[in-house]
């Protein structure tokens, strides 16, 4: 038994919503996609889960969510795949997958053929048991990572309101559960590791502004320590937490948040691997000219910085599954996938975005008392980095500019004088065709220009629209 298509979808995340809407609008045949889901559902988008799909009012639930409405685009419910003829394969795993013979086999024992194929897999939550911790099985221990964790953690919030809730882990889905537990009225004691929370992106400085935060709301934070045992009633439902510096914490509900594993395993042996994803190349294709990977599985080159990297972001699952889509429709006519990369967050009142790369020398901003604060990353005497809290939508998007134009920084306090102010100079001003001082300030800010064509001017003329692209760009926060 099998079926055959020109182009299968293997993964049925945000990477793969945004992949067949681009699909559409490049004129794909009804007939010819198919995406193949473990999810009993279409594509949606997964950051709904950890913030409006949480709330005690009018929580989001589905349609209401569904792919491709965080970039205010079509809401691609199962009458649009049906009405554009796209295959929907939920609640179906792939056993395996053979890249030579294009083939893959459902746990069903279906053969699926393809010409082209996406791997959208995304990565899978960690559990504790790979940190030999038992007690993931308990009904209060609660995962985030799919529509079945969100319903079951709705679930264990409900049961204990007014309670204790453990959230383990200080990353994305630990700060952000966190803040959906006391909007729930639960009382939250965060437990990790690392000195502070976002210890990946943020600094201790800024890690410190949003610890207070979160205080002034009433979560507690317990640092350098990790989780050791659980004590469980006689119905195996978790009772307290015991950490490794000896602490006891009454529990009715555990959340782990402590990372996340690329889905890769179905391509080991047959595809190029690297930093923990499927390496692929500027246009998302593998080492397997038929295979093309997108998402949190894919490790890309960001042309911004020279170098491979695999981001775990919507964002970047967004615009890779759509431009790896363009490469396939439009060979030899698209260019190489540019990715300024970004990252963001909303939590209770507060909304951050950060962009490009936190290496080098970090320079903070604003009044760290109050509700707008910043940071710019610089390397090798170049812009590389920018975080900004509490910003309107134009100071973000003068921040994403500033960043990927790399400008250089010659003074590092009077970067730090001008704080905010520099990324808006930077964005107001065209892109000279020579270094110029931005208002006399001694910051000496360069434009690069890329040797696209032969001529000066068409060098130019390439740069400013370049510019003109990036100014007219406009982000939705979903």
């Amino acid at each position: 038994m099998g079926r055959a298509f020109v182009y299968v979808i293997l993964g049925g995340g945000v990477a793969a919503g945004y992949a067949a809407l681009e699909f559409t609008k490049r004129g794909v045949s009804p007939g010819e996609l198919c995406i193949i889901s473990e999810e009993p559902v279409p594509p949606y988008e997964r950051p709904a889960l950890s913030k409006g799909y949480l709330l005690p009012e009018a929580p989001a639930r589905l349609p209401s969510f569904h792919t491709c409405v965080g970039a205010n685009e079509e809401r691609l419910t199962p009458k649009w795949y049906k009405e554009h003829g796209i295959e929907l394969v939920l609640g179906s795993q792939v056993k395996s997958a053979d890249v030579r013979r294009k083939t893959l086999l459902t746990a069903a024992g279906e053969t699926i053929s393809y010409k082209i194929l996406i791997i959208a897999t995304g990565a899978r939550a960690l559990k504790l048991e790979e940190f030999g911790v038992n007690g993931s099985y308990a009904e209060n221990v609660c995962y985030l990572r799919d529509l079945a964790d969100a319903n079951r953690l709705v679930n264990v919030m409900q049961s204990c309101g007014g309670g204790n809730a453990v959230v383990i882990g200080g990353g994305y889905i630990g700060m952000e559960c966190a803040a959906s537990l006391v909007i729930n009225k639960i009382n939250v004691t965060m437990v990790f590791p690392e000195a502070h929370c976002m210890a990946r992106l943020f600094t201790p400085k800024i890690s410190s502004y949003y610890e207070e935060y979160y205080k002034s709301k009433g979560v507690k934070f317990i640092k350098g320590t990790v989780l050791s045992s659980f004590d469980n009633d006689s119905n195996v439902k978790v009772t307290a937490v015991n950490l490794r510096d000896g602490s006891r914490l009454p529990a009715d509900m555990v959340v782990v948040g402590i990372g996340i594993r690329p889905n890769t395993s179905l391509f080991e042996g047959q595809l190029t691997l690297e930093k923990g994803g499927i390496k692929v190349n500027g246009h998302l294709q593998s080492s397997n000219s038929s295979v093309y990977a997108v998402g949190d599985v894919a490790a890309f080159p960001v042309k911004l910085f020279g170098e491979t990297r695999r981001l775990e972001h919507v964002d970047s699952a967004r615009k890779s599954a759509r431009h790896a889509v363009a490469s396939i429709m439009e060979a030899g006519k698209i260019g190489e996938f540019d990715y300024l990369p970004f990252f963001y967050s909303r939590v209770f009142t507060s909304s951050w975005q950060f962009y490009g790369d936190n290496s080098g020398e970090v320079v903070h901003f604003g009044d760290y008392s109050g509700s707008t604060v910043g940071a710019y990353w610089v390397s090798n005497g170049h812009l590389v980095g920018s975080f900004l809290e509490g910003g309107t939508k134009e100071e973000y998007e003068a921040m994403a500019k500033a960043t990927r134009v790399k400008p250089v920084i010659e003074d590092l306090s009077e970067l730090e004088r001008q704080g905010l102010g520099f990324a808006l100079a930077v964005s107001e001003k065209p892109p000279p065709s020579q270094a110029s001082d931005v208002s006399g300030s001694g910051l000496v800010v360069e434009i690069p220009l890329y040797a696209w064509h032969a001529t000066a001017g068409v060098v130019v003329a390439a740069s400013i629209a370049a510019f003109a692209y990036w100014y007219g760009r406009r982000r939705r926060r979903w």
